[in-house]
Protein backbone atom coordinates (compact mmCIF):
# COMPACT_ATOMS: atom_id res chain seq x y z
CA UNK A 1 0.00 0.00 0.00
CA UNK A 2 1.54 3.35 -0.94
CA UNK A 3 0.94 6.67 0.62
CA UNK A 4 -0.65 9.36 -1.85
CA UNK A 5 1.14 12.81 -1.16
CA UNK A 6 -0.01 15.92 -3.32
CA UNK A 7 1.91 19.40 -4.46
CA UNK A 8 0.38 22.42 -3.38
CA UNK A 9 0.61 23.19 -7.37
CA UNK A 10 -0.87 19.99 -8.25
CA UNK A 11 -3.93 20.46 -5.49
CA UNK A 12 -4.34 24.05 -6.99
CA UNK A 13 -4.80 22.79 -10.53
CA UNK A 14 -6.90 20.25 -9.22
CA UNK A 15 -9.44 22.22 -7.78
CA UNK A 16 -10.11 24.42 -10.78
CA UNK A 17 -10.99 21.02 -12.99
CA UNK A 18 -14.52 20.08 -13.31
CA UNK A 19 -15.76 18.99 -9.42
CA UNK A 20 -16.44 15.65 -11.76
CA UNK A 21 -12.65 14.99 -13.16
CA UNK A 22 -11.22 16.29 -9.73
CA UNK A 23 -13.64 13.35 -8.29
CA UNK A 24 -12.05 10.63 -10.67
CA UNK A 25 -8.49 12.06 -10.12
CA UNK A 26 -8.31 11.10 -6.33
CA UNK A 27 -10.54 8.55 -6.89
CA UNK A 28 -7.62 7.02 -9.58
CA UNK A 29 -4.49 7.68 -7.23
CA UNK A 30 -6.02 5.88 -4.67
CA UNK A 31 -6.45 2.65 -6.83
CA UNK A 32 -2.66 3.19 -7.58
CA UNK A 33 -2.14 3.71 -4.03
CA UNK A 34 -3.63 0.02 -3.59
CA UNK A 35 -1.59 -1.47 -6.35
CA UNK A 36 -4.97 -1.27 -8.73
CA UNK A 37 -3.73 0.09 -12.43
CA UNK A 38 -6.48 -2.06 -14.25
CA UNK A 39 -8.19 0.33 -16.49
CA UNK A 40 -6.48 3.45 -15.99
CA UNK A 41 -4.47 5.28 -18.77
CA UNK A 42 -1.12 5.01 -17.37
CA UNK A 43 2.24 5.55 -19.45
CA UNK A 44 5.88 5.92 -18.45
CA UNK A 45 7.62 9.07 -19.46
CA UNK A 46 9.82 8.92 -22.09
CA UNK A 47 11.24 12.58 -21.56
CA UNK A 48 11.87 13.11 -17.95
CA UNK A 49 11.36 10.38 -14.54
CA UNK A 50 7.36 9.66 -13.74
CA UNK A 51 4.45 8.86 -14.83
CA UNK A 52 1.40 10.34 -16.74
CA UNK A 53 -2.37 9.72 -15.80
CA UNK A 54 -4.74 10.81 -18.16
CA UNK A 55 -8.20 11.15 -17.60
CA UNK A 56 -10.11 12.69 -20.88
CA UNK A 57 -8.16 15.87 -21.94
CA UNK A 58 -7.05 16.50 -18.53
CA UNK A 59 -3.40 14.79 -17.23
CA UNK A 60 -1.88 13.96 -14.09
CA UNK A 61 2.18 13.86 -13.92
CA UNK A 62 3.37 11.59 -10.44
CA UNK A 63 6.66 9.89 -9.59
CA UNK A 64 6.73 6.91 -7.12
CA UNK A 65 9.32 5.98 -4.44
CA UNK A 66 9.49 2.84 -3.80
CA UNK A 67 11.59 2.87 -0.43
CA UNK A 68 8.93 4.69 1.13
CA UNK A 69 5.90 3.70 -0.65
CA UNK A 70 5.23 7.49 -1.87
CA UNK A 71 2.98 8.08 -4.87
CA UNK A 72 3.99 12.18 -4.85
CA UNK A 73 2.00 13.53 -7.58
CA UNK A 74 3.55 16.96 -9.25
CA UNK A 75 1.09 18.75 -11.25
CA UNK A 76 -2.07 18.31 -13.00
CA UNK A 77 -3.87 19.95 -16.13
CA UNK A 78 -4.90 20.24 -19.63
CA UNK A 79 -3.28 18.38 -22.27
CA UNK A 80 -1.54 21.21 -23.92
CA UNK A 81 0.08 22.72 -20.67
CA UNK A 82 0.99 19.88 -18.53
CA UNK A 83 4.59 18.58 -19.80
CA UNK A 84 5.90 22.09 -19.68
Amino acid sequence: MFKVVYKKKALKAMHKMPRKTAGQFFNAFDRLAENDAEGLDVKKLSSREGYRLRIGGYRAIYTIDGEQLIILVLDAGPRGGIYK
